[in-house]
This record gives C-alpha cells, structure tokens and sequence, in this order.
C-alpha cells in the first residue's frame, strides 16, 4: 500500500512539473508572439473596428455621423451599378483566368525543359511583375491605341484596325492580356515548383508503360501540382477582385462603364462622389467585396483542390 502512495505521490509530482513547464514554455510564447499581436491590433484590428462602423453611419467627412442602420446594405444592393461591376468582375475572370493560367503552365513546363540559363530567363519573366502598374498601363495604352503599332500592322497586312478600348468586351479583353503579362512570370514559377516536386520516376515508370507526353501531362503533372494550380487561382481570384490601376488610367471604367470594377466604385464612393453615404457607403461595398471574392475561393477550393501526395 505505502508502494502504491508513494508511485502516485511521484506521478502526482511528475505532473506538477511538466504543467509548470508547459506554463513557462507558453508563458514565452506568448512573449515571444506579442510584438506581432501588437502590430494586428494597431495596423489591422483598429482599421477593421473603423471600417465596421463606418458600414453602419451616413457621414461626408464635415458634419458628424449619423448612425444609418442597415440603409448601407439595402442601398447596395438596390444599386444598378453594384450589379454591373459584379458582372464586369465575373467577365474579367472569363478572360484573365484562362489566359493567365495557360500562359503560366506553358512557361512552367518550358522554363522546366531548360537545362542552362534557367534562373536568368525566370527573372526575365519578373521584370514584369515589378514593373509599375501606371507605367505599363501608359505603354499598352500607347501600343494599342487606334493608331498604335498593332493597329499599323493589322492594317498594312489585313486592311483592318481593332478597336482594342472602345468596344467594351475588346476592352475587357485587353486589360486582361495586360494583366496576363504582368502575373504570367510569377504564377509560372510557382508552377514550376509543383512540377520540381513531382517525383521523376513517375514518369519514366509511365514511359515503359507506353504513355505519350499528353498523357503524362493530364493524368501525373496536373492532378500532381494541384496545390500550386489552386494556389494559382486563389490569386488570380483575388486579384480579379481589386483591379484598379490599368482600367482607371486606360478607359476611366468605360466604355459604357464595363470596365468599371469594384476598387473603382469603392474609390468613387469614398473619395469623389457623395451621391449616397460617402465614405459609409464605400465600407459597406468593401466588405461585401470582400464577403463575394471569399465566396469565390472557397467555393473552387472545395471544387478543385484535391489532398495530393508526393511521398
């Protein structure tokens, strides 16, 4: 019995320290995490409690606010021009995507064939994406205008000129081929890292087994690198949602506002119209942004995104 008594005693002990471990070993956690928690708070959690009232009042910047309930919301959604940004966003995805995301694979799977100069060419491809949003945007502009170098050639060779910013689908369309050449190169090496990661002999087990490239491509490269094909989209998503640069230096939104998008109506809203609440009214848009492009991603990840293992 004493046997017995003095085993628990030593459990009960035993215990009693590794609690008091784990409480120290917490206690510098939480001391080694609070300058971030810190940072969130003061550049994250107070914008964020800022931005939530703001969806709840009607003010202009001079005279208080006045609290508006939920007129913010039913004022969106009643609004004619929500609903047409809505649906230039889903009509810029229909372009952007898919031109962005085979341009991005085929870049992959070429800058994985290189065997010499392969960082060279990749970080040739990233000039691109750290280039400015207004100067290229002055570029493209300037090359597709209606008297630019493409239309020159188009005309010269078939007669013909495009309107590339006066037809609103050409518009949309352009402003995504644009787009396109800027992400191209980044979405293409994170690519690339999905097809580094694929075990080779997979293939070479596929190759004795008689399967073309194609084959190979579509049944072991793209069900291998699901994860980087819908991290892919993730940002292609995300990114369809806060276009803002290139339509407003290019087409002011037009024409006939189609290529008005959602950081433009924010930015209207907030800064240059008061037609409705001002800078409440802008909130309430940014967040229901917000809420639709999370939507999004979460419906393709449920869809798409499949457990991939690589061991």
């Amino acid at each position: 019995m004493k046997f017995f008594n003095r085993k628990r005693e030593e459990v009960s002990n035993l215990n009693y320290s590794l609690g008091k471990l784990h409480r120290k070993q917490a206690s510098k956690g939480w001391l080694l995490i609070s300058p971030y928690i810190v940072h969130q708070g003061i550049f994250f959690g107070i914008p964020l409690g800022w931005l939530i009232y703001l969806m709840f009042v009607k003010w202009n910047y001079l005279s208080p606010a006045k609290f508006y309930g939920l007129k913010n919301f039913v004022n969106l959604f009643t609004d004619d021009t929500f609903w047409l940004v809505l649906g230039n966003t889903f009509n810029m995805m229909a372009y952007f995507i898919p031109i962005s995301m085979i341009g991005a694979i085929l870049l992959a799977l070429a800058l994985n064939k290189l065997k010499y100069f392969r960082t060279v060419v990749a970080l040739s491809f990233l000039v691109a994406n750290v280039s400015s949003g207004v100067g290229y945007s002055i570029v493209f502009q300037k090359i597709l205008a209606e008297n630019g170098p493409i239309n020159k050639i188009l005309y010269n060779l078939f007669g013909i000129t495009i309107p590339w910013f006066k037809e609103p689908q050409l518009a949309i369309l352009s402003i995504a081929l644009m787009i396109s050449w800027k992400f191209i190169g980044y979405y293409g090496l994170i690519l690339l890292a999905g097809i580094g990661a694929v075990p080779k002999n997979l293939y070479e087990a596929a190759k004795l087994d008689g399967a073309t490239k194609r084959t190979q491509f579509f049944k072991i490269t793209l069900p291998l690198i699901n994860p980087a094909l819908v991290m892919v989209l993730v940002m292609q998503i995300t990114l369809t949602f806060g276009i803002f640069t290139e339509p407003y230096m290019i087409t002011g939104g037009g024409p006939m506002k189609r290529t008005y998008t959602f950081m433009m109506f924010i930015y209207d809203n907030a800064f240059r119209t008061f037609t409705r609440t001002g800078p409440g009214y802008a909130a309430t848009i940014s967040v229901i942004t917000a809420a639709i492009s999370f939507s999004c991603i979460f419906l393709v990840r449920k869809i798409i995104e499949r457990k991939v293992d690589l061991t």
